[in-house]
């Protein structure tokens, strides 16, 4: 069985790919560009430059997860 991809791992490989990325203006949470609401604020602003993707991913992989996502819901 495959150890779960770290934060970090995920955050590497969001920054080789940035332009598939935009960041919410809501809630700073990264998601694919094809996006309509956030789901996890349900912003419909985001910034979609991938200077601002790279940056965001790094620094939320440098660090603990601290919102509440859906997956931690269930």
């Amino acid at each position: 069985m495959n150890a779960p991809e770290s934060r970090q791992d995920k955050a590497r490989k969001i920054a080789a790919d940035a332009a598939s990325y935009k960041v919410c203006e809501g809630c700073d949470s990264i998601v694919g560009m094809r996006t309509v609401l956030c789901p996890n604020c349900h912003s419909f602003r985001f910034d979609e430059s991938p200077q601002r993707v790279i940056t965001q991913s790094l620094l939320l992989g440098s660090r603990e997860q601290s919102s509440v996502t859906s997956s931690d819901l269930l």
